[in-house]
């Protein structure tokens, strides 16, 4: 057993019993490394990732291998999800080397941990032009002894270049509407017509891509750009990437149908699409969304909850060491577990052959694209399919919780329990909201990173904390409660304490109580989780307008300016940060509830308003309740109002007008 067995990540326990000779990321390492002269072996995964145990399985658990290893290099193991910080760094030299990144990375160090060459899997024999690792680790041994200086050359030149995106200058003008409408442009161009999504395979679903696209069609009469969003968004429910028994989605599908995933199922993945199928269904009114939220956070809620109520992290692609295991059928089995009179009509609902579509067995998907609502014998199988399913051995359970995930989904759980009046999931969405300030929380009130088993170590990062400040500010819109605005404030000028860049603006991605390393990373660019600046600067604004602080908005405005050159350059690459620019340019639309009048309330909830934010119930230190009579409703901008109303009728007029709360189009009501 290596030093991985006390560590409180799953995927580096899982790695306890190698051959290898592991060490988790720490000083201890690099001083053995710097003792014996050698270079360090840095390996990035997560738990969840199948050509992660893959490599495992081939090299890691192989004691020639390990010999190899244990012999030339120092070995660290790291969990990508418990130290973005590390795995951000140490991605860009990989990409910096090869033209691309991924996981499993394996990276080479010097011990004072410049990387000097890396790459990602690497196969156990020859295999597709690839080396094998064993090969590889050789070479490299070769070149550290042999040509140090040209290592030694090749690591200061590497580090040298990383964490240049931290010493990006604002643009000197600030940001405009236009590049809302190159990226639009840019993504309607990318559109895969057919089969929805954008660009060609491994399909991701770029959930950021198409919140932005709902925004553009909720601003106007645009069903050019709703079915960009529509086309995608059955595609992918009806689809092998979605769970047709369960709930739930995969993380990207292989194949440009939808059809075949890798069958990891993500955290964030539910968070994020929950939320885009929640919005689709506010501005469509389509039942099939609504049933993929209901299904999308039942599975979350079932599979992937702590009794205490924080949210596990992932579950894997395998179970019993085969890819999708646990999810796929063939006719027989479906046959058994129903009966020969009530089988055909499910093997014909989804799609189930003989021949089968993924190795000889089948991946459940809807081949009537979009046709999601079961009649009732179906949904009577899919009952009886989900009871069968459940005696397999389930995939492995990545059971560490993450804070900025939670927050993600924490945002979507709380506005999706106001938005369909759920009080089950408003219950839940507090205890999770409880749960993350119990136990991820120090005394000092320093956030952490990541809990399992009673344990949270690491300091958390800009994109915990960003995360929080939305999730705060949803829990006071869903339940009216103040504590929640309290909470929001809180996180939000620690944030600017800990991350704030006060030479260029915008948060680096660590605290400047954290660990120094080679260089301190700044996170921009929107991918498979919206960026840190990007939270940060929609989370900011949406709280200034709650509050009536300008510090808010004007530390958004700075992270707006210092980004709006490379946005003006590579605006799809920023998807979540142009949700900012859209609230920023538009203003937001300030909606106030004073007294008990549920009513009114929901009529907000119900809504999709991008832009508006909701100040109801217990009262807090703000302007939007100054002054204000009980029992009323106001729609207002920049704290300048329409006439207040008493009616839903009359809100809801106002919320429909083009120029609702507009300055022009306003009274000063608060005498």
């Amino acid at each position: 057993m290596n030093r991985l067995a006390s560590e409180t990540s799953p995927y580096l326990r899982q790695h306890k019993d190698n051959p290898v000779d592991w060490y988790p990321w720490g000083e201890e390492a690099f001083e053995r490394a710097k003792a014996e002269n050698k270079p360090v072996l840095l390996s990035v995964g997560y738990s969840a990732c199948h050509w992660c145990h893959v490599m495992a399985h081939e090299s890691f658990e192989d004691p020639a291998v390990a010999a190899v290893m244990n012999e030339l290099f120092v070995n660290i193991k790291v969990d990508r999800e418990e130290r973005p910080d590390v795995d951000s760094i140490y991605m860009e030299a990989v990409q910096a080397l090869t033209g691309q990144g991924g996981w499993p990375m394996t990276v080479f160090l010097t011990p004072d941990k410049q990387p000097f060459y890396g790459g990602t899997y690497y196969p156990n024999e020859p295999r597709h032009g690839m080396p094998a690792f064993v090969q590889v680790l050789e070479a490299i041994d070769e070149a550290w002894k042999e040509r140090r200086s040209e290592v030694d050359e090749q690591a200061g030149r590497l580090t040298e270049a990383l964490g240049q995106v931290a010493h990006l200058a604002p643009a000197s003008a600030p940001v405009d509407r236009t590049v809302l409408d190159t990226a639009i442009g840019s993504l309607r161009s990318q559109f895969d017509s057919q089969w929805g999504g954008f660009g060609q395979a491994p399909k991701f679903p770029q959930e950021s891509s198409l919140e932005l696209l709902l925004r553009a069609a909720a601003q106007g009469d645009r069903p050019e750009i709703l079915g960009v969003v529509t086309t995608t968004l059955d595609a992918m429910a009806s689809g092998g990437i979605y769970d047709h028994l369960g709930g739930g989605f995969a993380r990207y599908s292989v194949d440009p149908y939808w059809l075949v995933p890798h069958f990891e199922k993500m955290l964030y993945n539910q968070a994020m699409l929950g939320r885009v199928y929640l919005h689709a269904w506010q501005l469509t009114h389509e039942p099939r969304y609504r049933q993929v939220v209901e299904e999308t956070i039942g599975y979350v809620l079932r599979d992937l909850r702590h009794a205490d109520g924080g949210l596990y992290s992932a579950e894997d692609a395998d179970s019993e060491g085969e890819e999708g295991k646990f999810y796929v059928w063939r006719p027989q089995e479906i046959e058994d577990a129903l009966g020969a009179d009530e089988a055909p009509a499910v093997l014909q609902w989804w799609d189930v052959t003989d021949a089968g579509n993924f190795e000889g067995a089948n991946i459940l998907h809807r081949p009537a694209r979009g046709d999601l609502l079961r009649p009732a014998h179906i949904e009577r199988a899919r009952e009886r399919l989900f009871e069968v399913r459940a005696e397999r051995v389930r995939p492995g359970l990545d059971d560490k919780v993450l804070t900025e995930w939670n927050a993600l989904f924490l945002s979507t759980l709380a506005e999706a329990a106001a938005a369909t009046d759920n009080a089950e999931w408003l219950t839940q969405a507090v205890q999770t909201g409880e749960f993350l300030l119990r136990e991820l929380q120090r005394d000092d009130g320093r956030w952490l990173r990541a809990w399992q088993d009673g344990r949270a170590n690491h300091l958390a990062y800009a994109n915990d904390y960003a995360a929080l400040v939305d999730a705060f500010t949803r829990l006071a819109e869903a339940t009216g409660e103040a504590r929640w605005i309290t909470e929001a404030r809180r996180t939000a000028d620690a944030m600017l304490d800990l991350f704030w860049d006060d030479a260029h603006g915008g948060m680096f991605t660590n605290g400047r109580d954290a660990e120094e390393l080679i260089t301190r990373p700044k996170d921009i660019l929107d991918s498979a989780l919206p960026s840190a600046n990007a939270v940060a600067t929609l989370s900011l604004l949406r709280l200034a307008a709650l509050t009536g602080d300008d510090e808010y908005t004007n530390r958004a405005d700075a992270i707006l300016r210092l980004l709006a050159d490379p946005m003006g350059r590579q605006p799809i690459a920023f998807a979540h940060m142009l949700e900012a620019v859209d609230l920023s340019t538009t203003g937001a639309t300030e909606i106030v509830i004073t007294g008990d009048r549920r009513d009114l309330v929901s009529a907000v909830q119900e809504r999709y308003l991008p832009n508006a934010v909701l100040a109801w119930g217990e009262r807090y230190d703000s302007p939007l309740f100054d002054d204000r009579k009980d029992g009323m409703a106001y729609v207002c901008r920049n704290y300048t109002c329409k006439l207040p109303t008493d009616d839903v009728f009359g809100l809801l007029s106002q919320l429909s007008s083009p120029t609702a709360a507009s300055p022009t189009a306003a009274v000063d009501d608060r005498v």
